[in-house]
């Protein structure tokens, strides 16, 4: 679902029945706004996918990485600002340049090696860059802004 604020929908299937919503997995907002954007795995699994292999500092072979892009995320939630702060399940916080990591390719990935992420593998979300597509990509800078167990992201 890609509906406004953090309160869970209510999905009618086809037979009228009321089911309960899935989980929110990520909250998107722009700082000033007072807006907040909820996503359901389904909602993100909707999105176009992008799939890459790419070698990692956490894993022992080169991986495949699919979800969408975080430009396509962002643009879903209406996000607008200069910088991205994207938060961890457990309160990490890492702050980078909204351009230049929408246009070096990161990703919200939802799946590892085609399987859903478990929180203990990293998961659910993982923002993650094509890492062997350019040198500059396999720094430091980088892999902390590949930021896993996302639960949230803010535009300033």
């Amino acid at each position: 679902r890609l509906g406004g604020g953090s309160l869970c929908a209510v999905l009618l299937p086809a037979w009228g029945q009321p089911k309960t919503a899935q989980a929110v997995v990520l909250s998107i907002s722009t700082a000033g706004s007072g807006q907040r954007i909820d996503f359901e795995m389904a909602a993100l699994e909707r999105l176009p996918q992008v799939s890459f292999t790419t070698a990692t500092p956490w894993y022992s072979q080169p991986t495949k990485f699919t979800g969408p892009s975080l430009r396509d995320v962002l643009a879903a939630a209406g996000a607008r600002g200069s910088q991205l702060v994207a938060e961890a399940l457990n309160d990490y916080k890492v702050t980078m340049p909204l351009e230049d990591t929408v246009r070096r390719g990161a990703i919200v990935a939802i799946r590892v090696n085609d399987k859903p992420i478990a929180v203990r593998d990293k998961g659910p979300l993982f923002v993650v860059f094509p890492f062997d597509t350019a040198s500059e990509l396999q720094t430091e800078r980088y892999y902390n802004r590949s930021i896993w167990q996302l639960r949230s992201l803010r535009a300033e």
